[in-house]
């Protein structure tokens, strides 16, 4: 079995057109890559379109203020990527002229850019003979080579680095790594690969051995906290209500959300109404408080189960610095936040 070739006939045949293919230049290539960490192709499509079109350069991003970067970035998730694009966008508009570094090491300076993005935009931008080694080529080569290395350790990546750099043919580095990631993404699934179609299946060992979906092996597993958030949206008179802005490091840094009290578990009524009067988060007199959600609702993040609750609490007179709906939804929050924003507004409008 020829890999490489097999490899790249078969994507010429059947790769997506997507909109960061049809160039070379790095700072689209840069921000599609750190875009699509974490995130499905579908998911992000969306978002470069949006910020290729605010920001047609790597200047207009630079001059960008981080309110502004993160409220496009919202709902995209693992908020510390827009962070560092932003942080990185100005290092290269204001100290580098505007002009990335050329190759895989220099790359690797910048913030937010790791071995997986160097990799891929020396070899996308600049045709550098470097491999990208992401889950979907982890899972390639570890099927087709039957390499049980586990992937969750950092030692392993250096073997699946050093056989793609050997597969690799060096004139055409930056085909090669499209193609064994779009094999990855379309062909060579998590679950149930569709092997009898498979341009690989004569040559694949894990389909040989019956060990296709044994691999790739991952032995890690990530420890998940359950954490547990009831936010207060107050409400005067006026119906402003306040919002405050996340400064520890930690989740959702820099973005905004309503006040907030976190406890160990899921409180009651009773429990809330101390709370709020301890904290003293407004001065007016309350007048009532309401369970807006009876039933805590989950947001999953990598590492954590969010159990959120909503509190409507009602004052007398009006808040100081109290903003109106519309103001409100100009701030970037958390897509659950955001959400629920959207979700009320709408309600209170239909009424």
């Amino acid at each position: 079995m020829d890999f490489s070739n097999s490899l790249i006939k078969w994507y010429l045949q059947n790769k997506r057109d997507l909109p960061w293919r049809n160039t070379s230049d790095p700072y689209f290539i840069w921000l599609s890559e750190i875009m699509l960490q974490q995130t499905r192709v579908a998911q992000g499509m969306p978002y470069f379109f949006a910020f290729t079109e605010a920001f047609p350069t790597v200047f207009d991003l630079a001059k960008a203020s981080e309110q502004e970067v993160l409220k496009l970035w919202q709902g995209l998730g693992y908020y510390s990527r827009a962070r560092n694009l932003h942080k990185t966008a100005q290092y290269v508009a204001f100290e580098l002229n505007g002009k990335f570094p050329e190759n895989y090491k220099n790359l690797l300076s910048l913030k937010g850019v790791g071995d997986y993005t160097a990799s891929a935009i020396a070899s996308f931008s600049f045709n550098e003979a470097v491999p990208v080694v992401d889950g979907n080529v982890f899972r390639v080569l570890s099927r087709v080579f039957d390499i049980d290395a586990d992937i969750s350790q950092p030692t392993s990546r250096k073997i699946f680095q050093e056989l793609a750099l050997e597969l690799m043919p060096k004139d055409t580095p930056a085909i090669f790594n499209q193609a064994i990631m779009e094999f990855g993404a379309l062909q060579c699934v998590p679950k149930s690969p569709d092997c009898g179609s498979c341009v690989m299946n004569e040559g694949c060992l894990a389909l040989k051995l019956n060990k296709v979906h044994q691999l790739p092996v991952k032995l890690k597993k990530t420890k998940v906290t359950n954490r547990f958030f009831n936010y207060l949206i107050f409400e005067d008179e006026e119906e402003k209500t306040i919002i405050q802005k996340r400064t520890n490091k930690g989740i959702w840094h820099n973005l905004y959300e309503f006040p907030l009290i976190e406890t160990e578990s899921e409180v009651d009524i009773e429990t809330i109404s101390i709370e709020i009067v301890q904290n003293r988060f407004v001065e007016n007199p309350l007048l009532s408080i309401i369970e807006m959600n009876s039933k805590a609702q989950m947001h999953k993040l990598s590492h954590q189960n969010l159990n959120i609750k909503f509190w409507k609490i009602e004052v007398y007179g009006f808040i100081e610095k109290g903003i109106n709906n519309s103001l409100l939804k100009t701030f970037p929050f958390p897509i659950v936040i955001y959400n629920f924003i959207e979700k009320f507004l709408d309600r209170k409008k239909d009424e």
